[in-house]
């Protein structure tokens, strides 16, 4: 891993900043840890299994940007992320999801990105691979061996000619298929198809790996069988890419990298993880038992354990974990002491003001207006936002999440959604193409403050 792919902890923060607003200490916090991601890989090899990672628990009411940090956190770092909420796991031996899943996965997400870089790495060499194909099927190449039997004697002059004229003859159309001319022509090629076969397997305990394991063998020693399909070239050179990807693409190397990439980079995200937290603990009896066994099932898991996958078997115990929750009806210390101190740095994120609102709307590099501005532009309509309106719609979103319920930067989606819902609807059929819609103070009052008027504003904005 080279230091260029790693940035600097400021650098990490000036990256969050773009996409999200506010929550400097949160920042800091994940910026730091994932710089010591890179320190730890680059430090003594006897001290580098020995430095663990400092999980983050965030705490802050839902749409403040807990989910947003870790998310792009993840695409700084080029690796796996995987985001779970803690509610959908149970005990095991109850209904529901095994917490083991989420490192399989964060494998599965490993994989997949490994994947997808040794497949831009053979791109070039597998389009050739496809091309060769189809020309073999339009013009059949010509050797030395086939002109001899096609001329039926042995003059090196005349096999020259007939190969050298085979050659250009495949160049030219070549080059006809890279410009797409011949993309509507009908070819004949042959499909591997891989015999589908489940496996269910009924009682209790099921593993899950061992399933999956056991199909992938089945699959793997049933014969492919193959057919003859017709399809254009167009068609033809899509499927037979993919063939050639999968056949350059070395399988036990994807293995091997996605799994250093999962143990060493890997960011598992715990939502909602107040759900789980015992408000009894200690007592006997009620729900609080099997949310403190949901506790106990996922300790091992932070602590650092080997869970079994498809893949192979993983190591949890370099994974950084942050976790987070509203802690409206629980406190941090609700959690079984052992799950707290597995995530040692506590961040508090901070309520939306309005002037947050405001920025959110104007500063990120994907904020709302941004969006809807490029969506219109693709039906060639400009739409602009007036300051003073970018001002009213900050203050009916923190109006509204201050009178209902607060469920932070997400309502400035329902807000806009209510506010330009008309013009979405209108464009192209009432509003042409090249006209310009300016959102002014006075257009956002008229089609927002009868529902800040309305108390009851569940039934308009959820």
């Amino acid at each position: 891993m080279s230091m260029e792919k790693y940035l600097t902890p400021k650098q990490i923060v000036a990256e969050l900043d773009k996409y999200i607003v506010g929550q400097a200490e949160a920042k800091r916090q994940v910026a730091i840890a994932l710089r010591n991601r890179w320190r730890r890989l680059h430090s003594p090899a006897d001290m580098k299994q020995e430095i663990m990672p400092n999980n983050i628990l965030m705490i802050g009411a839902t749409g403040v940007g807990k989910t947003e940090i870790a998310r792009r956190l993840a695409k700084l770092a080029d690796a796996p992320f995987v985001k779970v909420e803690a509610s959908k796991f149970t005990e095991v031996g109850y209904v529901g999801r095994d917490v083991e899943s989420m490192v399989r996965d964060l494998m599965e997400q490993a994989i997949n990105m490994v994947k997808s870089q040794k497949r831009e790495q053979v791109k070039q060499k597998a389009l050739e691979m496809a091309e060769e194909i189809i020309l073999d099927i339009l013009i059949p190449a010509v050797t030395e061996k086939k002109s001899k039997t096609m001329l039926g004697f042995d003059n090196e002059e005349v096999i020259d000619e007939e190969y050298a004229l085979n050659q250009r003859t495949r160049e030219k159309f070549r080059e006809k298929i890279r410009r797409g001319e011949l993309d509507d022509r009908k070819i004949e090629i042959e499909i591997q198809q891989s015999p589908v076969h489940s496996v269910g397997i009924a009682g209790p305990g099921v593993d899950e790996v061992a399933i999956m394991n056991l199909q992938e063998m089945i699959s793997g020693i049933l014969p492919k069988k193959s057919r003859k399909r017709k399809m254009s070239i167009a068609e033809a050179r899509k499927y037979l890419l993919e063939e050639e990807i999968n056949k350059l693409i070395d399988m036990d190397e994807v293995k091997e990298e996605a799994l250093k990439k999962a143990e060493n980079a890997g960011i598992i995200f715990i939502d909602e993880i107040d759900k789980i937290a015992s408000k009894n603990r200690g007592g006997s009896g009620g729900p609080d038992v099997s949310r403190e066994g949901v506790q106990r099932d996922l300790l091992p898991i932070v602590e650092g354990s080997a869970v079994n996958t498809k893949y192979g078997v993983v190591n949890t115990e370099h994974i950084l974990f942050i976790a987070a929750g509203a802690f409206h009806f629980a406190k941090p210390s609700d959690l079984i002491p052992e799950l707290q101190g597995r995530f040692p740095i506590r961040v508090e994120l901070q309520s939306l003001t309005k002037e947050d609102f405001y920025r959110i709307l104007k500063e990120p590099k994907n904020s709302l207006t941004k969006q809807y501005t490029a969506l219109l532009a693709a039906e060639g309509v400009t739409l602009s936002f007036n300051e003073d309106a970018l001002l009213e719609i900050a203050e009916i979103a923190y109006q509204i999440n201050t009178e209902i319920e607060n469920i932070g930067a997400r309502r400035l989606h329902t807000v806009m959604s209510h506010l330009l819902n008309q013009f979405m609807f209108e464009v192209p059929d009432v509003i042409p193409p090249n006209a310009h819609i300016v959102v002014t103070a006075e257009l956002v009052r008229e089609r927002l403050q009868e529902l800040v008027k309305n108390k009851d504003l569940s039934q308009y904005i959820l």
